[in-house]
């Protein structure tokens, strides 16, 4: 199986168990989906592929699975229970990291197999591991911010908080993920890359984005149906999380 089709079921999979978790969790499976996509996504992001003409680390579907975990919320819970997912996933990658790396103190035993691939994959360097948090907590803070702000300048133009899902969805995540694959880029590799080059890194990396961005959408109008199925606080979102 090519890694073009690995990477469109990836994210079908994805997708679909961001939204099975909401089904049947609630706003604690998409708390659970966070932790899970953000140890995952520092892990896989390490491995590089060829796909659709483009040399990319995997890892930017999981990633992106966290900005529809925010979205979600957003939308069917309100903005705080967003934020909280923000700092879960915050406080995930930064422990995990410690963790990771306090592995790499031990002194192997002589009969230890795992040990140097261990190394191999988590010695990354703290440069890296620092931007990494910083530029997660940046643009996630962002996209929840912009995806309310849109909400309300859209809700004022048509007196009506259920329309232009689309809207605050992609407008929110896109403008986030363009923040995210340039500020990272920049952080992790200025110095180690010629300009032309970082810039390559950040038009290819956002080339995946825009796609992995639009096709949530579908996602999150599941989630908000499902939500006001089952309790009827899709309506209510809106007003409720500016309340809070």
């Amino acid at each position: 199986m090519n890694n073009e089709i690995l990477l469109i079921l990836s994210l079908v999979l994805i997708y679909t168990c961001v939204v099975l978790f909401y089904r049947f969790l609630g706003r604690s499976g998409l708390y659970c989906w966070t932790v899970l996509a953000t140890i995952a996504a520092n892990i896989e992001v390490l491995i590089v592929v060829d796909a659709f003409g483009m040399e990319q680390t995997l890892g930017n579907v999981l990633f992106a699975s966290t900005f529809l975990v925010t979205d979600i919320l957003s939308e069917t819970e309100g903005k705080r229970a967003a934020d909280k997912a923000v700092l879960i996933g915050i406080l995930t990658s930064g422990v995990f990291i410690l963790i990771s790396q306090s592995w790499l103190l031990y002194t192997p035993n002589a009969s230890d197999w795992a040990s140097p691939a261990i190394a191999s994959v988590f010695s990354n360097t703290p440069r890296l591991m620092l931007s990494s948090i910083i530029v997660y907590a940046i643009v996630q803070a962002f996209d929840v911010f912009a995806y309310h702000a849109i909400w309300a300048h859209t809700t004022k133009w048509c007196n009506d908080s259920m329309r232009f899902l689309w809207l605050r969805n992609n407008g929110s995540t896109l403008v986030s993920q363009f923040f995210n694959t340039l500020l990272y880029t920049f952080a992790a590799f200025w110095g180690v890359y010629e300009f032309k080059t970082l810039m390559n890194i950040v038009l290819s990396s956002y080339v995946i984005f825009i796609f992995t961005s639009l096709l949530d959408t579908p996602a999150v109008y599941i989630a908000r149906k499902l939500s006001s199925d089952i309790n009827g606080k899709a309506e209510l979102s809106y007003y409720s999380s500016n309340k809070t």
